[in-house]
């Protein structure tokens, strides 16, 4: 059987290297890890193998990655032809975020949240306009009636309702409205301790500015 080949480098840095490949079945994304510095290999390990446990559990789910394969140093995963919500804003459009609604509803329901739905560019626009979401390496897996995961599906709420107040701000509910008034404890204190550590270990340890995943800095 043939090897699959890179079409094109889609992202690369210091946990690894995101290539659009073409395989026997067609096109697909491959995280690879071989070339992750010795002292990341393993963060970049954790991180790869929670976004492979958490694909097992949408396996089936539409508009999410389906996972192909995860040897422990790569892993693959299906292509969805769309773009970035930065890339293709879906000004006014309200079909997509109440699809972007039910599609965050059905993941909860399988008992995972997703953890980084502020950045836009895990928000994709597909080719129909449909929405999808994707890079789950900081998803959480857990019962999706205990607390905790509630407490965490209601974060994914509030930063697709962020997205839509940027993007169809006159279309939020006043339901909607009261959630983004509403902070959590989680929220205020990832603000006062996580935030600064991820922004130091980014910025200043691995030199690189993801600038909320919405592109490139002019």
């Amino acid at each position: 059987m043939r090897s699959p080949s890179e079409i094109a480098a889609l992202k690369a840095d210091s946990f690894g290297r995101i290539s659009l490949m073409q395989g026997p079945d067609g096109p697909f994304v491959r995280r690879d890890l071989a070339h992750v510095p010795l002292w990341l290999r393993l963060p970049a390990w954790w991180l790869a193998r929670r976004e492979a446990l958490a694909l097992r559990k949408v396996a089936g789910m539409a508009d999410v990655p389906q996972l192909r394969d995860w040897t422990g140093r790569r892993l693959d995963r299906s292509y969805m032809e769309g773009a970035a919500m930065y890339q293709r804003p879906p000004r006014g459009d309200l079909a997509y975020f109440r699809a972007a609604h039910r599609l965050l509803k059905q993941l909860h329901r399988r008992g995972i949240a997703h953890n980084d739905l502020a950045k836009e560019a895990n928000w994709l626009v597909l080719e129909d306009g449909r929405p999808a979401i994707i890079d789950f390496q900081l998803a959480t897996r857990g019962h999706p009636r205990s607390r905790w995961m509630r407490l965490l599906a209601r974060q994914d709420l509030r930063h697709l309702l962020k997205h839509k107040r940027m993007y169809c701000g006159a279309s939020l509910t006043p339901v909607e409205k009261r959630v983004l008034k509403r902070t959590s404890w989680l929220r205020d204190l990832w603000f006062r301790t996580g935030k600064p550590v991820y922004r130091f270990i980014t910025r200043r340890l691995l030199k690189w500015e993801d600038n909320e995943g919405q592109g490139p800095k002019p």
